[in-house]
């Protein structure tokens, strides 16, 4: 009978959770096929606002919407296909991997038409035609007109471009120095300033930063000409035919033409692409930057083996960069920590402030004040800069870590050293100071692998370390996989043996000290 009664229970248990299950699906059906077909109507694009101007930025008047002559193709393309265009904003760098993650279905903004792109994604008929032009400071206008008038010079870039892979060979052909950098701003702002000799751009970019900025002079004579396009997963190679007839019959009727006049953007390069692409003609290649044999494989191989030898510089540059960033601050640390034990109250409040700045402020924050903000009154080299950002950012962590290591040792034995006769700089030297490293030994190692890692920022200062490096073999290659993989390994390779080697000193320290 108990069982029964159990039985009955647990079924109307089943039953009720079936009904309850059922109701739910009648409720939230509906809401589900609404947000599907919702996304079904919705056209994802990518593109980076940040230094994008003409291509994609920030409306100055709302903040929170874009404009540009990627925003008005990226709707025009909606429209073609009956659906609204959503924008997602994606760091320029990872727009081919955003696409390939299917975060959006096309990606915008100034992409350039690169053998690459063709292996490994769908990019669209070229719309725009560029011309990679060369600008210096109107006082060389006059001897500097070409690349090879600038040998042994500093030429600055973005990275991961066509003009980025021009001014690798010019590097190897005239000896230039290539400077890459994340935006098209600071890369004219330093060459007004003469931290750069030239800077190798699309003529967009150059004619856009020359209305707003003085100082410079873009050369008349173009290095090379490429495109722009969209780029859409390979998967996609359907919606990209679609999208392609879309920008053709904006080419017929004038469309693009009205954007790119409204954007100020056009000249005489544009009729010629129209016709060359309504008439089914093949481009020229961009300096032979087509693919060998029409073998993918083989050129990704090939371009693998031809970035080895830029990122082991790269390693080094970040290895030598961190050591240096480490042993200054642990100088700045032990004195701020000396200071805030044994300093006076307005030594301690001094040192307790900057403590408490440094560690409330993002150190990428910290590195474009010492690089940017700081101009006017010292012009630091980059290395310089990255140098001393990283040196005093850790400095404040590492003083905190001597601090408590300080404050650790017993005081008895403090006090038995003074009874001794010892005077206050043999107690820290011969009691005190041994028994904090001990201590702090540890925290200090992961400080160190922490700093090797930190090192990747300073990208932003034009220091060209493995990770900046990697993002650019990365973004010429179209993917990550190999390019991540290998710089995993080389960080991998800096940081263990500097782990297990600080295990081997504290197990010494700990045994002369026990």
């Amino acid at each position: 009978m108990i069982r029964r009664r159990v039985d009955k229970r647990q079924n109307c248990r089943w039953e009720l959770a079936t009904l309850a299950l059922f109701v739910s699906f009648l409720m939230f059906a509906p809401m589900s096929l609404a947000i599907a077909a919702s996304a079904q109507q919705e056209f994802r694009w990518a593109a980076d606002p940040e230094g994008g101007a003409p291509f994609v930025e920030a409306d100055p008047a709302r903040p929170d919407r874009v404009v540009g002559f990627d925003v008005e193709i990226a709707e025009i393309i909606a429209q073609g296909l009956n659906r609204s265009a959503t924008f997602l904003n994606v760091a320029f760098t990872s727009i081919d991997q955003s696409i390939e993650r299917d975060d959006a279905e096309i990606g915008l903004g100034g992409i350039e038409d690169t053998p690459a792109r063709r292996a490994t994604m769908a990019p669209t008929v070229p719309y725009y035609r560029f011309r990679e032009v060369l600008s210096v400071r109107d006082t060389d206008a006059s001897r500097f007109r070409t690349l090879a008038d600038l040998r042994g010079r500093r030429i600055g870039t973005l990275g991961g471009t066509i003009a980025y892979e021009i001014l690798l060979r010019a590097e190897r052909d005239f000896g230039i120095k290539v400077v890459s950098y994340d935006d098209d701003v600071h890369p004219y702002t330093d060459l007004i300033i003469g931290r750069v000799d030239a800077v190798l751009l699309d003529n967009v970019l150059a004619e856009r930063r020359r209305r707003t900025t003085s100082g410079f002079t873009i050369q008349p004579e173009s290095v090379a000409t490429g495109h722009y396009v969209g780029v859409l997963a390979a998967r996609n190679a359907a919606l990209r035919e679609s999208v392609n007839e879309i920008l053709r019959n904006a080419m017929r009727d004038g469309t693009l033409e009205r954007i790119f006049r409204k954007w100020r953007v056009w000249n005489e390069d544009q009729p010629a692409l129209f016709a060359d692409v309504l008439a089914g003609n093949p481009l020229p290649p961009v300096l032979g930057f087509d693919l060998p044999g029409g073998e993918a494989t083989v050129s990704k191989w090939r371009t693998v083996q031809a970035y080895l030898p830029a990122l082991f510089r790269a390693a080094a540059i970040t290895m030598v960069l961190s050591c240096l960033s480490m042993m200054l601050a642990i100088i700045i640390g032990v004195s701020i920590a000396s200071g805030r034990v044994y300093g006076g109250k307005i030594a301690r409040s001094l040192l307790t402030a900057y403590v408490e700045i440094i560690r409330g402020t993002p150190i990428l924050l910290q590195l474009f004040i010492l690089y940017y903000g700081i101009v006017e009154l010292i012009r630091l080299p980059a290395f310089v800069a990255a140098l001393l950002g990283l040196g005093l950012n850790y400095a404040a962590y590492e003083s905190e870590i001597y601090r408590g290591a300080l404050e650790a040792v017993p005081g008895g034995q403090l006090e038995a050293a003074r009874i001794l006769g010892f005077n206050e700089l043999q107690v820290l030297t011969l009691v005190r100071g041994p028994q904090a490293f001990r201590l702090a030994l540890a925290p200090m190692t992961n400080d160190f692998v922490a700093l090797l890692k930190d090192s990747s920022l300073v990208s932003v200062l034009t220091v060209l370390e493995l990770t900046k490096q990697t993002q650019i073999f990365a973004t010429n290659i179209g993917s990550w996989v190999v390019p991540g993989a290998l710089c995993a390994a080389l960080y991998m390779a800096m940081s263990l043996p500097l782990a297990a080697l600080a295990r081997r000193l504290e197990q010494r320290w700990r045994r002369r000290t026990a």
